[in-house]
């Protein structure tokens, strides 16, 4: 079953079970997942475009929590963070911190990477490899320590 389908049946899962908020979160998900169905420039519908928009949606929400912590506006704050933890488990499992590094340790090798001016390429690289497994600001601040900020 693809993600869509997933999503799909989960909402009425959650319909059925009244849970509001998931039911909401899920039905966002799949608004997202239609909307980049058929967009013009769209082409097709797969699980990586798919993943990237559930990344998205997590990234969003992590900061819109931040800001609401913040701004002391808990209630918010948690709302936010419940609507991630609907989120995340239609995402890949994430790599742990030592996994993104040896990834990174590899692709440097094979560039032969030596400083902070070889971090395009290496970043580059990385980031199509570990695509919905890390995030962008992970890889980045890991080939930064290994490359010698």
């Amino acid at each position: 079953m693809d993600l869509f389908e997933q999503v799909s049946a989960d909402i009425k899962t959650a319909m059925l079970a009244k849970e509001q908020a998931k039911t909401e979160t899920l039905r966002g998900i799949k608004k997202e997942f239609l909307e980049a169905k058929t967009a013009k420039d769209g082409g097709d519908f797969t699980e990586e475009k798919a993943i990237k928009i559930l990344q998205k949606m997590v990234k969003q929400r992590k900061e819109a929590a931040d800001i609401y912590k913040a701004q002391g506006r808990e209630d918010l704050y948690k709302r936010e963070m419940e609507e991630v933890g609907y989120i995340t488990p239609y995402l890949p499992q994430a790599l742990s911190h030592e996994e993104i590094e040896a990834a990174i340790k590899k692709v440097v090798a094979q560039v032969g990477a030596t400083s902070v001016k070889d971090m395009g390429k290496v970043m580059g690289i990385v980031s199509k490899e570990l695509a919905g497994k890390a995030e962008g600001k992970t890889i980045s601040e890991i080939v930064k320590t290994l490359l010698g900020s």
